[in-house]
């Protein structure tokens, strides 16, 4: 296990995620630490990052009902309770009051993984019901050849409930064991199907072991196969 840490790190190092302007200490810590998590709170900040409106600071706890804004250049990494977050530049992300409105998408970037209780996250084209997963999700992103708005929606691992908002009459259960069935999603009824699938971007099998160990876990795929995103 030792071993794999170390290449671990190496990895993420090569990737400029243990650089100045990447992930600091904090994660090298977590890390380390393995099975111990970090108190919650935010833990890194990049850039320009707002929570309701004013500067975000280290430490400061994300609590229901607050929205949280990184700028361009922004990425802020957090955790609540047993579920962490990266939240990259130019993201609009609120986190509701009940696990039922637990979190709202508005627009960017952001990966997430997730403790075992129920809890229901929403984007402008779908609702999803996760539990005990990872998920990485684009919201108001241009594909194809109209620039069509679009969600990209990647069940990194574990079971999801996937309920397009233009048709729900289309929801999916989702099961995956390692990025096995990333979506766009469309609220475009002019297209046969609200769900078609998509290609692996933009997020790292690395982030992901990352995130975990910042609340005392390790994602399934670990130590069965070879980190490859």
């Amino acid at each position: 296990m030792m071993n794999r840490r170390r290449q671990l790190l190496k990895k993420l190092g090569a990737a400029g995620l243990l650089s100045a302007g990447g992930v600091m200490g904090f994660l090298q810590r977590a890390l380390a630490a393995g099975n111990n998590p970090v108190p919650p709170g935010l833990h890194k900040l990049t850039g320009q990052v707002s929570v309701n409106g004013q500067p975000a600071r280290q430490g400061q706890l994300i609590l229901p009902g607050d929205t949280v804004v990184t700028g361009k250049d922004g990425e802020a990494t957090y955790v609540i309770g047993q579920d962490a977050f990266l939240q990259r530049g130019g993201s609009t992300v609120s986190f509701g009051k009940s696990m039922a409105d637990f979190m709202r998408v508005l627009n960017g970037r952001i990966l997430s993984v997730f403790g075992k209780a129920n809890r229901e996250i929403r984007f402008s084209t779908a609702t999803i019901g996760i539990r005990g997963t990872a998920c990485y999700i684009e919201e108001n992103v241009n594909v194809g050849a109209g620039g069509t708005a679009q969600t990209y929606f990647c069940l990194c691992y574990g079971t999801a409930e996937v309920i397009p908002t233009a048709a729900p009459q289309e929801r999916e259960i989702v099961k995956t064991s390692h990025h096995d069935h990333p979506l766009w999603i469309s609220d475009d009824m002019k297209m046969p199907s609200m769900m078609v699938t998509a290609p692996i971007i933009n997020h790292t099998d690395a982030e992901l072991i990352l995130l975990e160990n910042l609340v005392g876990r390790w994602p399934p795929f670990y130590g069965q196969t070879e980190a490859r995103y």
